[in-house]
């Protein structure tokens, strides 16, 4: 699995985040940061999930 992120359509609103903070942190800078660019298996359900609330679905898995 891959995690990308289209930082042009990013809002950085932290729901991945609170979704799966393992790969996805906004920082104080009020950027996000993939901290895993290939999470594991035992990541995927919370991935996807974070993905499909990204509310500009800026974030893509494959």
């Amino acid at each position: 699995m891959k995690v990308s992120v289209d930082f042009d359509l990013c809002a950085s609103t932290g729901a991945c985040m609170q979704v799966c903070p393992e790969v996805f942190e906004v920082r104080s800078d009020g950027y996000l940061y993939v901290l895993q660019e290939e999470p594991g298996a035992e990541l995927a359900d919370k991935v996807n999930e974070a993905a499909d609330m990204c509310p500009t679905a800026a974030i893509t898995v494959t």
